[in-house]
């Protein structure tokens, strides 16, 4: 593959999945503008609060989707389809058992999961609807993420792109319905979410009923080899979710003791946009990883350096351009979600946003250099970098940072955390191109 069509298929793939992406991070952020419209801060709050379930559910089915999909890719790039079909069935089993655990949890544990997430009288009856429904929808969610992620290694980025997109569209739309016309409040929002990957699933239909699908479930015993290397190529993906949803628990509860429910709401705005921005990384991440994933398989080394070159240099031009709109705009920003024209809730949120975006470049070199690790099969730099910056390191920073600066401290975690380990992330790189670099000369001497 020479160079002009190594970086068009780089901008084909991750063109698409930046837009679907950003489409689909509009699920929650449709909900911050639309609940902070119809319900206020408190609605803000009880949103906030329940958030880090969606992430839990989000990672799961990123996790089986992403990891059966890097194996799916390289095995059928090395001509082995029987395997690679085979891969495509744990993904689909391995998915219906954990969606099974969510849909349960909502049936029976939401109250006890809203109180343990720290909502109070004000904010529990909201912050439970929100999780419950989330839960139950669970079973959607995550098997749109598995056939999003096989679409994707399938060659079919645009059918991907599209559906990610109109599923989001149509969770904006519906919002509005139900939350103004309809007045269905909290509940409305919440159901305008569960909706949107049902119609996501529905337009990617068409791609099996004509069957264009190169993979197919098949009848095979049950291997925990290709569980395990399932869960473990997709293990940073749901870290990164994951850790996601921990951490503005963490900051939830550090900001409760701070600034009380007005400080929660206005993290809600940060915090929500923060999941666009890393949703742009994300889907620069997601649409490098079938290049990267088909050309290791391949051994075309070369290629595979020159798309991870061209997604970091995206990701800091992107950060550039993220940074300069929110440090000029962090204001107008913040006002488009305080429609009770909270002072307070104003300052938090303005100051906030000017320091906690501080780390957004570093956060996407991070979820980029995991995603290369995982792509070539060289796991295990992937799992530090995303558990250093998902629970070893932001959490410990964040409470030790609250208790000098309060909450330019809370706000100073993010960036501080996402630095460190992009520095050692790049230390990590060293290592494993020297290690490289070091078998090519082994076998041709």
């Amino acid at each position: 593959m020479d160079s002009r069509r190594c970086f068009r298929e780089f901008l084909r793939y991750t063109s698409l999945n930046v837009m679907g992406m950003i489409g689909l991070s509009c699920y929650i952020l449709a909900d911050t503008f639309f609940v902070s419209k119809g319900l206020g801060a408190k609605g803000l709050a009880a949103l906030n609060l329940a958030i880090p379930v969606y992430n839990f559910i989000n990672g799961s089915g990123l996790m089986i989707g992403m990891g059966s999909g890097i194996r799916y890719s390289i095995l059928k790039s090395q001509k082995q389809e029987k395997r690679a079909d085979q891969v495509f069935t744990h993904g689909l089993i391995l998915t219906a058992c954990l969606a099974a655990v969510f849909f349960l949890l909502g049936l029976f544990a939401s109250e006890q999961i809203a109180a343990m997430l720290g909502a109070d009288e004000t904010v529990f009856q909201m912050s439970r609807i929100y999780l419950q429904v989330i839960l139950l929808f669970s079973p959607m969610f995550m098997m749109n993420n598995l056939l999003l992620c096989f679409v994707r290694n399938d060659g079919a980025p645009q059918r991907s792109m599209t559906a990610m997109i109109v599923g989001s569209l149509s969770n904006v739309v519906l919002d509005y319905i139900f939350i103004f016309p309809l007045e269905m409040g909290i509940f409305g929002a919440v159901l305008a979410t569960g909706f949107a990957p049902l119609i996501s699933i529905l337009i990617l239909s068409p791609y099996f009923i004509r069957k264009k699908n190169q993979f197919h479930p098949v009848r095979c015993s049950l291997r925990l080899k290709i569980l395990g290397q399932i869960v473990s190529g997709g293990l940073p993906s749901l870290i990164t979710e994951v850790s996601s949803g921990i951490v503005i628990i963490v900051f939830n509860l550090l900001i409760l003791r701070l600034a009380g429910n007005t400080g929660v709401a206005a993290y809600g705005v940060i915090a929500n946009l923060s999941l666009v921005v890393i949703a742009i990384y994300t889907g620069i991440a997601q649409g490098i990883q079938p290049l990267l994933s088909r050309n290791y398989g391949a051994g075309r080394k070369r290629e595979v350096e020159s798309v991870f070159y061209y997604a970091a240099a995206a990701a800091v031009l992107i950060s550039a351009v993220v940074y300069a709109v929110v440090f000029w705009g962090a204001d107008p920003i913040a006002l488009v979600f305080n429609s009770e024209k909270n002072e307070t809730l104003q300052s938090i949120a303005a100051g906030g946003l000017r320091i906690y975006f501080t780390g957004c470049v570093f956060a996407g070199l991070n979820i980029i250099l995991s995603v290369y690790f995982t792509s070539t099969e060289f796991a295990l730099p992937a799992h530090i970098i995303s558990v250093l910056r998902g629970f070893v390191v932001i959490i410990p920073a964040a409470c030790i940072l609250a208790q000098i600066a309060g909450m330019t401290g809370v706000w100073c975690a993010f960036p501080a955390t996402e630095f460190l380990v992009c520095v050692l992330g790049g230390v990590l790189y060293g290592f494993a191109k020297k290690k490289d670099r070091t078998e090519k000369y082994v076998r041709k001497g």
